[in-house]
């Protein structure tokens, strides 16, 4: 879950880089970058900044450097209300429609 981020449709060709905060980093909104990029994360004076990665798997703490790429090679299988499709719920989180949202 992401503090303000962007919803994206599942076949949009991007990654959407958000933080987890709304307060940090400061004013700084996220970015939406080609899914094809490779983002390094380099924690400066990690022995004074507490950092923490919180993937799937369980926290790992005190990190001092993450890279995220996307992994292709993986599928799941994604399981959706057979009344409501997958675009109509992304419009609903978006924008009110017909009363709800």
């Amino acid at each position: 879950m992401s503090a303000h981020g962007p919803i994206l449709p599942i076949d949009a060709p991007l990654l959407a880089l958000t933080p987890i905060s709304a307060f940090r980093p400061r004013r700084w909104r996220g970015a939406l970058l080609p899914r094809r990029c490779e983002v390094v994360f380099d924690i400066l004076e990690a022995d004074k900044r507490r950092s923490a990665l919180s993937p799937i798997t369980p926290k790992v703490r005190e990190v001092i450097s993450v890279t995220v790429s996307e992994d292709t090679s993986m599928s799941v299988a994604m399981l959706f209300d057979p009344d409501r499709s997958l675009e109509e719920r992304i419009l609903a989180e978006q924008f009110i429609v017909d009363g709800q949202g």
